[in-house]
């Protein structure tokens, strides 16, 4: 059966674009050419790779390329853990030196999630709960922060240039929060005034798990 050179422009497109995703992991290249892969729907397929792409056999390079441009380290990735605590489920515990926040799942099992904490002279601890939930919140920094940056403006809007990202959990009668950011590098570091700052598809994860009311404990 012969294939029209429409079909085979979509193929090559879509083959380009796995690879460049590092999305073709199971990839393997066959004698004839072809390379065998799974579909979304777990069928095996076989097509060419596009003109001019050599593919080789083992483990690819592109696996974390996606995480790895913002130099996010992969520990620092959502995930389920094992994790025994007294504490009940939705309740949310940041742990500022292992740079983890776990959001308790019951049954020995909590989701996992890196973070980014306070740098030296801002930490704190102690325990509060969740008093407010606001998708993509505006900012007005503090008194104390425009001080010492200037450059600061009295007041900011919510969006995709707003460093509390796109979601925000507050904590308590503080002015501290659970926030996305527009730095996703600065996950795992100490770099904030007292934020607990996360990426904006774990903030968007975990505003979509958490509850107003919920309690929070930081370590």
């Amino acid at each position: 059966m012969r294939i029209s050179k429409f079909k085979q422009a979509i193929v090559a497109t879509a083959m380009a674009s796995l690879f460049a995703l590092g999305v073709g992991q199971s990839a393997i290249a066959g004698n004839n050419g072809l390379v065998k892969s799974k579909d979304s729907f777990g069928q095996t397929i076989y097509v060419a790779p596009p003109s001019g792409m050599t593919v080789t056999t083992g483990t690819p390079r592109n696996g974390l390329q996606v995480q790895n441009k913002y130099g996010q380290h992969p520990q620092y990735l959502r995930q389920v853990v094992a994790y025994n605590s007294g504490e009940a489920k939705g309740t949310i515990i940041v742990d500022t030196t292992a740079r983890y926040l776990y959001l308790i799942l019951g049954k020995g099992r909590a989701m996992r999630y890196g973070i980014g904490v306070a740098r030296d002279g801002f930490e704190w601890n102690g325990t509060h709960r969740i008093t407010a939930k606001k998708e993509w919140p505006s900012w007005t920094p503090p008194a104390e922060m425009r001080k010492r940056q200037p450059e600061l403006p009295a007041f900011m809007p919510g969006g995709i240039n707003n460093p509390l990202g796109a979601r925000a959990l507050y904590i308590g009668n503080t002015l501290y929060r659970l926030h996305g950011t527009t730095q996703p590098w600065s996950i795992g570091r100490k770099v904030s005034s007292g934020c607990i700052r996360l990426t904006n598809d774990d903030i968007i994860d975990l505003y979509q798990r958490a509850s107003i009311g919920a309690k929070v404990i930081v370590i």
